[in-house]
């Protein structure tokens, strides 16, 4: 698979692990969220850049917190990542559980990014729908194991939705 921000990476069969930056997602880190939620976005450059300066290869940002306009900041936070090159040069996972702030974040980034993540929990017809999308954008996407009935709980049902999924991606999406 090849993405890129500035610079291209490539991950493939010799890539034993990607090291993804996840310290620039509000769920995840305290620290971040309270940047962020006292606008406090020179700061939080700075941790993304500490990313990519300790190896991250793909930079994961996510805004989902209920005292946020989600959308909002993450188009804030990324069009100031865009122009630090320091940063800029790693591809972006754009992380939300809402596709309105995913779309949002894909509109900002350059390059190959990543969605996180689509799947069919809401069904056939909205999983293509994003999934299209995605292609229009250039990204590539995770693909969690949910589907109509709820999210995989045994290796059979993890095979099944992977395989439905992959196979609507490639023989269908494209």
């Amino acid at each position: 698979m090849k993405l890129s921000g500035l610079e291209p990476v490539s991950i493939g069969t010799a890539s034993l692990f990607v090291n993804v930056g996840e310290r620039t997602n509000v769920t995840g880190s305290k620290a971040f969220a309270r940047m962020i939620l006292n606008g406090e976005y020179e700061q939080a450059l700075a941790v993304a850049r500490q990313q990519v300066e300790n190896g991250a290869q793909v930079i994961d940002v996510n805004m989902d917190e209920a005292m946020l306009d989600s959308q909002a900041a993450m188009v804030r936070f990324l069009n100031l990542m865009a122009g630090e090159p320091d940063i800029a040069r790693v591809p972006v996972m754009v992380d939300s559980s809402k596709w309105t702030v995913i779309e949002a974040g894909l509109r900002c980034i350059q390059g190959k990014g990543i969605v996180n993540s689509i799947s069919m929990k809401e069904g056939l017809d909205e999983f293509k729908r994003q999934a299209k999308l995605v292609k229009r954008y250039g990204a590539a996407a995770v693909v969690m194991a949910f589907d109509e009935k709820g999210q995989a709980d045994t290796y059979e049902r993890k095979i099944e939705i992977c395989e439905r999924a992959y196979r609507v991606l490639v023989d269908e999406v494209g």
